[in-house]
């Protein structure tokens, strides 16, 4: 049974996703972002409903796509859209941009633009986890598209997550296309999460444009990471509104029947249906939220906008690693 609170919280944080990448987008248009970006608009049941199970002690890996993973992982907007921007006030100081936002402090090891790369990131702050005995209180999570699913790197991980019964979740974004490239002529399975089965882990197929079956799924997949019991593969079918990235133009490789089908599956729409039909929640309680998390994006807009670039003098800063310094504690 899902609290009143949660049920809250799950709703703002898809809405809080979804503005935010409207907002984003709308920034890149302009010209005010650094570099491409890539939105996850329509993908907001899948972060949202595995990260409800997190804490800031649990360790997520993120993608190229990855505004919404920082988001549910309580990320502030407001900082999100400096760095996007390639502000100083950001979270990487304005120089990780919209692919590589990452904070320590909330388990956010950081978006990432290279294909599969946060995946051993997630399993590694899981082996950290199950050698320090730790399990019960932090997991990892590895975010990955359909695109990354035939990498060799998740492979070996989901093998290795395996062998060492590791606490990590392989969590499958399957939004359809890496790309331009359709999933059915890339991927040899009908379901990646087939896959699971050369690893004895279980494998779970779950319908990513409703966030109360992902919130099920994840639930099953946390306990079994925090109980010991080893990893779990998650594919969540799901679909990005948008291109691969701001400039790309998805007529050009699906159809608009297509993106109708998939639109009247909108996660918030149904989250919406089905809290009011069950009077979980009332309408004047759901457009107070969406008022406020519109405000609240705004704001992450004009103090994006309104932060300074890195000073001149930071150039050389954050490249590389003081080991003298930084492992001075571990000594």
């Amino acid at each position: 049974m899902i609290t009143k609170d949660k049920l809250i919280w799950i709703y703002e944080t898809m809405c809080r996703i979804r503005f935010f990448e409207e907002s984003m987008l709308e920034q890149t248009y302009k010209g005010n972002s650094m570099g491409v970006t890539h939105p996850s608009d329509g993908q907001e049941a899948v972060p949202t409903g595995i990260c409800a199970h997190l804490t800031e002690k649990d360790w997520i890996g993120s993608t190229h796509r990855g505004h919404g993973h920082c988001i549910a992982k309580g990320l502030e907007t407001d900082k999100m859209m400096a760095e996007i921007m390639g502000k100083y006030t950001g979270n990487c100081k304005g120089k990780g941009g919209s692919m590589h936002i990452a904070d320590f402090s909330k388990g956010m090891l950081g978006a990432n633009a290279i294909v599969g790369a946060s995946i051993p990131l997630a399993v590694g702050a899981a082996l950290t986890a199950k050698y320090q005995k730790k399990e019960k209180d932090s997991i990892g999570v590895a975010f990955f598209g359909d695109g990354a699913s035939s990498q060799g790197v998740l492979h070996e991980s989901m093998n290795l997550a395996s062998i060492w019964k590791l606490p990590v979740i392989f969590a499958c974004e399957n939004n359809q296309y890496a790309e331009a490239t359709p999933s059915w002529y890339a991927v040899s399975v009908e379901d990646i999460a087939d896959r699971a089965a050369s690893y004895n882990i279980p494998g779970v197929i779950v319908d990513g444009m409703d966030v109360f079956q992902v919130y099920e799924a994840a639930e099953e997949a946390v306990l079994r990471a925090r109980k010991g019991l080893g990893p779990t593969l998650l594919e969540l079918k799901t679909y990005r509104y948008h291109g691969h990235f701001h400039a790309d133009q998805p007529e050009k490789y699906r159809t608009s029947e297509e993106e109708k089908i998939w639109k009247n599956r909108d996660c918030i729409k149904t989250f919406e249906k089905k809290v009011l039909d069950q009077k979980l929640m009332t309408k004047k309680k759901l457009d107070s939220i969406k008022k406020n998390i519109e405000k609240e994006i705004e704001a992450a807009v004009e103090f994006g906008l309104s932060s300074p670039l890195p000073p001149t003098e930071t150039l050389y800063e954050d490249v590389y690693v003081n080991y003298s310094n930084d492992l001075k504690g571990l000594r």
